[in-house]
């Protein structure tokens, strides 16, 4: 596998990812080298079944290789919510911006020890071939009662860290792309990735 395909326009998204395989010699193209892929409608009841999705229609439009994700927060007070529904929380079409105020609304009056949180991130990883991998990623916290930082995207500025005593979108991009959700789930498909080279290093080294 030379290269992968990241099912995203999302530049902050890609530009994670595109982090993450910094160390690596893989070529990360995104959806945006691609325009005649169509608009993908996440319309499954599960980041499993949105990134399954994506995935799919992505390789069989590209004939590449493809890494799709669907991630978002989940907060405990809220019954899970926003779930896969984090990044249209409110409404089609909403900024980040909008986004956060609605959280932030949904959450007052809710006490400090009520407000855990968590980004849950879920990976897969199609082959040309067809056949699928999945890896997950979760990333514990507190919702903020405001926003604080200016880095990252999403619910970042409101998603608060206790054992970093501040906000993801305080962290500089180095280490949030250590602890992420992302890089969680990046991780366990790095080392399926490593396991598959060192098999066929192993076959060829028999023959």
């Amino acid at each position: 596998m030379k290269r992968i395909v990241i099912a995203s326009k999302n530049p902050g998204k890609v530009k994670e990812f595109r982090a993450l395989f910094a160390d690596g010699e893989m070529e990360i193209l995104s959806l945006n080298d691609f325009p005649n892929v169509p608009e993908i409608i996440e319309d499954g009841e599960s980041f499993y079944e949105n990134s399954l999705k994506k995935a799919k229609i992505v390789a069989e439009v590209t004939g590449e290789t493809v890494l799709a994700d669907d991630s978002g927060l989940e907060v405990g007070a809220l019954g899970g919510a926003p779930g896969i529904y984090s990044s249209r929380y409110a409404g089609a079409g909403a900024s980040d911006r909008q986004n956060v105020a609605k959280l932030l609304g949904e959450m007052k009056g809710i006490p400090t020890d009520k407000r855990t949180a968590a980004f849950r991130c879920v990976l897969v990883l199609y082959n040309k071939d067809g056949c699928h991998e999945v890896f997950e990623g979760r990333w514990e916290g507190m919702i903020a009662e405001a926003g604080v930082g200016n880095g990252g995207f999403g619910y970042d500025p409101v998603f608060y860290l206790p054992g970093e005593g501040m906000t993801v979108a305080q962290l500089s991009p180095e280490t949030k792309n250590r602890l992420s959700h992302r890089a969680r789930a990046f991780m366990k498909l790095k080392e399926r990735l490593e396991q598959k080279n060192d098999k066929k290093t192993g076959r060829s080294a028999a023959r």
